[in-house]
């Protein structure tokens, strides 16, 4: 868990104590010695009072305001709002607010005659009466959790640590030691909490220390049918406005907009899986959350997006797990939390440990999931029904292919506790950190009889903008998987997924390629330096000139449960063998042109990877076409009559 608060508040605390010692001077620093104009007392970092409520603050050492003087607050944006005192005495003053004043943090200033002295900052939360309620003794963090028509009961609540839920009033208390710095709802079935932009606001920053009561509140929307909804997940993005990704990421984001056009009256939702920006450009370019809400913000809309953390969105130039996740909460969210969409509970997990972090850009991080977080999870679980199946995303890959099926490539311990608190459970995780896709299902041995799926999904960058940005029209990840996004259709606890490929409609769900017209050779890189000519090998032995009939086929969502067929012409089924392979449109589309630079001295970033997911056929002739027909366990079929000899060139595979 990254204990960004030390960071983010401690300045503030430190503030409030030694508030009395600010307020000796006027604000053009010409208070004589010996003026009367001597006032003292607490500023707290916060206040809850209500719209147009009193407060009552203490005097020290009996330097009280006169009554005539005038408490003001002034916003960030220049507005004041002036104050009335309207009691005081040697040991306290009230102070009414103005009804126009909004929550938010402000300085604080008192000014006598044309004098005016600050007091430093506060922070006015504006509250609610609560209907008789008092907080218990050791009660550090309280609130209501309430839509327009009252107070929401059974809502879980927590503080990163803490675990409790709202009573029949909506209203929670827990004894926090603040240790994370904020407290977050998991929003319940049938609401949503509101939006500012594409994200949701179900958690809030605390401003005062662990010793302090403070109130935090939260509002929820009710929402009808919210049972059947479509939810889209993001994979990695990697913003950082270089390889024309900010182009590009505008075709994705208008086909997104074109989908949603396409299914308007549905309730649909997003989760990112992490990664959304590139810790690297954060300095170089200057490009990091601000101008990746920004443009979220100004090309998406009428979503909420829910968000889980990456590695690149850690700041790499920390030296504790702690310090490169402040800039994400800060700006984004929890890195931790829970929330439910009907009847499904999703809970977002940060498994990128960054205590190895020096300093330096070496991002010497490892895949896991720390205890704090697991005993969060625990105590978050205890409200959930087995019978509700779970979505747990998180930004790194759970398993991963092998040669025999999958393997666990994660931290062996945590993982398995993970799996423990998860036993019993229909448990989907979804991943991204790939850049490519593969599907873990119950039938599959690594689960070893759980009801656990894992859906590594892809990502909108395909192979970090650079396939794009170096061959239009040709959006690809390193195993040949479209840039795009996975739509998931829930209905009630039935969940159904596709891919979609951004510029390609739904039915786009596999690619062949007729071997006979398929080769590479060190000709395809004329200017490629002889020191790095010779890691291009592996492509042209893959892929030599012959005429071996083959048929190559790239389903990249495949999984276990899915089937395909191949019959020819003469309606003969052909039998197929799954195999590795290197996708042969990203071998051309991206890792020529990355070889073919003279100004290379070593293998070059990003470039195709062997993978899973393809799968071979052997036809008779040349000459014989082919019907390949893909189906998924939903019932969703998809066609190609493949005529051969299939051409095989760039143009030949653009969306162009």
């Amino acid at each position: 868990m990254k204990k960004w608060t030390i960071y983010l508040w401690l300045p503030i605390l430190l503030f409030g104590v030694t508030l009395a010692a600010c307020g000796s001077g006027d604000s053009d620093g010409n208070s004589p010695s010996g003026d009367s104009f001597d006032v003292s007392f607490d500023l707290p970092a916060s206040v809850d009072v209500a719209l147009g409520g009193t407060c009552t603050f203490t005097v020290r050492d009996g330097k009280a305001p006169l009554a005539s003087d005038s408490f003001i607050l002034e916003s960030s944006d220049g507005i004041s709002y002036v104050c009335p005192i309207v009691e005081t005495s040697a040991e306290k003053f009230s102070v009414r607010f103005s009804e126009e004043c909004e929550a938010g943090y402000y300085g604080v200033f008192i000014k006598r005659d044309q004098r005016k002295k600050s007091y430093g900052r506060l922070y006015l939360n504006i509250v609610e009466e609560l209907p008789e309620f008092t907080p218990d003794a050791g009660t550090t963090v309280y609130g209501r959790v309430s839509t327009s028509e009252g107070g929401v009961p059974g809502v879980v609540v927590s503080d990163g640590v803490e675990v409790t839920t709202t009573d029949e009033n909506g209203i929670y208390q827990m004894r926090s030691a603040k240790k994370w710095g904020y407290v977050f709802i998991s929003v319940p079935s049938g609401y949503e909490a509101p939006s500012q932009g594409i994200l949701p606001q179900f958690h809030q920053s605390l401003k005062s220390d662990a010793q302090t009561l403070e109130r935090v509140d939260f509002s929820l929307v009710k929402i009808n049918g919210q049972d059947t909804y479509k939810i889209f997940m993001f994979g990695d993005m990697h913003l950082a406005n270089r390889t024309s990704d900010i182009r590009q990421f505008g075709e994705f984001t208008s086909d997104l907009s074109d989908y949603m056009a396409a299914h308007r009256g549905e309730l649909m939702y997003a989760l990112t899986l992490g990664d959304m920006t590139w810790d690297l450009y954060w300095y170089s370019n200057n490009f990091y959350f601000p101008e990746y809400l920004d443009l979220m913000n100004s090309q998406v809309k009428g979503l909420q997006v829910f968000h889980t953390m990456g590695n690149h969105d850690n700041d790499m130039y920390t030296k504790s797990d702690y310090a490169a996740a402040v800039e994400y909460v800060n700006h984004i969210a929890p890195t931790y939390y829970s929330f439910n969409i009907g009847k499904i509970h999703f809970v977002v997990l940060d498994d990128i440990d960054c205590s190895g972090y020096d300093g330096t850009d070496s991002r010497n991080y490892a895949k896991g999931i720390t205890s704090e977080q697991l005993n969060w999870l625990a105590k978050d679980l205890q409200y959930v029904d087995k019978s509700t199946p779970l979505v747990v995303a998180m930004h790194a890959q759970l398993f991963y292919p092998a040669s025999n099926g999958f393997k666990i490539d994660h931290d062996a311990s945590g993982t398995e506790s993970l799996f423990r608190l998860l036993e019993g459970y229909e448990v989907h995780f979804v991943t991204g950190h790939t850049h490519m896709m593969f599907n873990v299902t119950p039938q599959d041995a690594i689960t070893s009889g759980r009801n656990f799926h894992e859906h590594n999904a892809g990502s909108v960058c395909g192979s970090w903008w650079w396939s794009g940005h170096l061959t239009p029209g040709v959006h690809l990840g390193q195993d040949g998987s479209p840039g795009g996004y996975s739509v998931w259709d829930v209905s009630g606890t039935k969940i159904e997924h596709l891919y979609k490929a951004t510029g390609w409609p739904e039915e786009y769900q596999f690619r062949s390629y007729d071997l006979n017209c398929v080769s590479f050779s060190s000709a395809d890189i004329p200017l490629c330096p002889t020191s790095v000519k010779d890691k291009f090998d592996k492509y042209i032995d893959a892929y030599p000139a012959t005429s071996s009939n083959e048929v190559l086929i790239n389903i990249w969502n495949w999984n276990s449960n899915w089937t395909l067929s191949v019959v020819d012409e003469r309606d003969k089924s052909l039998d197929y063998t799954p195999v590795w392979a290197y996708d042969p449109l990203h071998i051309a589309a991206m890792t020529v042109p990355r070889f073919n630079n003279a100004g290379i001295s070593s293998t070059p970033n990003f470039i195709t990877s062997n993978f899973t997911h393809f799968f071979k056929v052997k036809a008779d002739d040349a000459n014989v076409d082919l019907t390949i027909t893909v189906k998924d366990e939903f019932g969703h079929t998809w066609s190609e009559k493949m005529v051969r000899p299939k051409a095989f060139s760039v143009d030949a595979y653009t969306n162009e």
